[in-house]
């Protein structure tokens, strides 16, 4: 079974039968078809105070791609920089001043970055 056939079949559990012959999720394969390679995508990268009681976040905004890939690239991210962080709304988020160490990280990934002072 290929890489892309396990991704359907996990996001596809809820689903017990269907009597169409031809039946196809089409709404995952558009999902699969949406994420972009690496060097498609920019990304900014900014700082963040508001809402953390005065501490510094760094947030990167613009990643394209699937609940588990943005968690995946928020570990990468948070272990290269040696601090913690999460997955939130607008984008990734990782704590302290890390504009740097983030964009050196991304550009070596080959992705495109903004850097936002």
């Amino acid at each position: 079974m290929s890489k892309q056939n396990k991704k359907i079949k996990r996001e596809t559990d809820g689903i017990v039968y269907s009597t169409e012959p031809d039946f196809v999720f089409a709404d995952l394969f558009e999902k699969l078809q949406d994420n972009l390679a690496p060097n498609q995508q920019k990304l900014n990268i900014r700082i963040e105070h508001k809402g953390r009681g005065g501490k510094t976040a760094t947030l990167i905004e613009g990643f394209k791609g699937s609940q588990e890939e943005t968690t995946d690239l928020a570990k990468q991210l948070k272990n290269h920089c040696g601090t913690g962080g999460s997955v939130v709304e607008e984008g990734i988020l990782v704590q302290g001043d890390q504009r740097k160490k983030v964009m050196e990280f991304l550009q070596k990934k080959g992705f495109k970055t903004n850097k936002a002072i």
